[in-house]
C-alpha cells in the first residue's frame, strides 16, 4: 500500500508536495515532543534570538518537504528524477578525478535533498552509495525500490559494503557517504562540530587511505516554490596543524550547514553516544 500510495504522489507537481511537506513537518512539531526538542536544542546551541526562531520556523517546513518529496525522488522516471537537478556547481572537480581513472568518495551531510544525489550522479558515470536498512521494517521495501536505479549500486552499512566501496574506488570509480551519522563505537572518533563532542566516522579517511582516492564534500540546496534543487562540490577545506581529519571534516560540514541552516537535519541525534564509546579529553 505504501508504494502504491508514493506512485500515485509521484504525478503531484513538486510545488505541491512541498506544500503538503511544510504542512507535515508542522505537524511532526506538534506531535512529537521529542523531536521538536532535539530540533529547538541543537539549533539554539548554535544560534540565538531572532535568528534562531527564523531557522526553527523554517527548519520545521523544511523537514517536512524532505519526506513529501520522495515519491517524486524515487518513483519519477530515472531521467524525470534528474532533471529536477536545476543546476551543479563544481562538477568538474569529480569528472576530472574520474578522467585520471581515480576513485572519487562524495561526503554528503544531511542537507538539504539528499536522495536526489545518486539518481542525478548516476547519469553521469556508475555510482555507488551506502544503504542503512530502516528501524521501521515496512518501510525498506519502498526504500530499496526508490534508491535502486540503473547506474546505482547499494552497500550495506557492513564489512562487505566496505569492501564493495573499496572495489569500486580501487578500479576509479565514484562512491557516496553520509559523513554525518553517528558511527557505532570502534568505527568513529571524537571530534568537535559546532562546539560540540560528536563521534564521527573514520571510514572515509580509512577508504581514501587505502585507494588514493580524491575526496569531495557534496550538498543540494532545495530551491523555492517547487522549482528543483542546486548542487554543490567542494574540496574540504585545508587541514589545520591541530586538527585531526574528522576535525577538518566536521569544520567543512559546518561551513556548508552555516550556509543553509533551514535546510539541514537538526532533528537528527548528532551527538548521542554509542555504546562503548569513550569521549575524548
Amino acid at each position: 500500500m505504501l508504494t502504491l500510495l508514493f506512485k500515485a504522489m509521484a504525478y503531484l507537481p513538486l510545488q505541491v508536495l512541498h506544500v503538503l511537506g511544510g504542512l507535515v513537518g508542522q505537524l511532526m512539531w506538534l506531535l512529537s515532543p521529542s523531536y521538536a526538542q532535539r530540533l529547538r536544542e541543537n539549533i539554539e546551541f548554535v544560534y540565538s534570538g531572532e535568528e534562531s526562531k527564523n531557522i526553527i520556523k523554517n527548519n520545521i517546513l523544511e523537514s517536512g518537504k524532505a519526506i513529501l518529496e520522495l515519491p517524486a525522488i524515487w518513483f519519477r522516471s530515472h531521467q524525470a528524477t534528474a532533471k529536477l537537478m536545476r543546476a551543479v556547481h563544481g562538477l568538474d572537480l569529480v569528472e576530472e578525478a574520474v578522467a585520471n581513472k581515480r576513485g572519487v568518495i562524495l561526503l554528503t551531510p544531511h542537507i538539504g535533498c539528499f536522495e536526489i544525489i545518486p539518481h542525478f550522479l548516476s547519469t553521469k558515470f556508475p555510482f555507488t552509495a551506502m544503504y542503512r536498512e530502516p528501524k521501521i521494517r515496512y518501510l525498506s521495501k519502498v526504500m530499496k525500490h526508490g534508491r535502486s536505479r540503473e547506474g546505482i549500486n547499494l552497500a550495506p552499512t557492513d564489512t562487505s559494503g566496505v569492501r564493495m566501496l573499496l572495489k569500486a574506488l580501487k578500479v576509479g570509480g565514484v562512491v557516496g557517504i553520509l559523513p554525518d551519522q553517528v558511527p557505532t563505537s570502534g568505527d568513529g572518533e571524537w571530534a568537535e562540530f559546532f562546539g560540540r563532542p560528536a563521534y564521527t566516522m573514520v571510514m572515509w579517511r580509512r577508504l581514501a587511505e587505502r585507494s588514493g582516492a580524491s575526496v569531495f564534500l557534496m550538498h543540494t540546496r532545495r530551491l523555492s516554490n517547487g522549482r528543483g534543487y542546486e548542487l554543490f562540490f567542494n574540496a574540504l577545506p585545508e587541514k589545520l596543524p591541530s586538527e585531526t581529519a574528522s576535525d577538518q571534516l566536521n569544520r567543512g560540514i559546518e561551513v556548508i550547514v552555516k550556509q543553509n541552516p533551514s535546510q539541514y537535519l537538526w532533528s537528527y541525534n548528532r551527538f548521542k553516544k554509542p555504546a562503548g564509546s569513550h569521549e575524548r579529553n
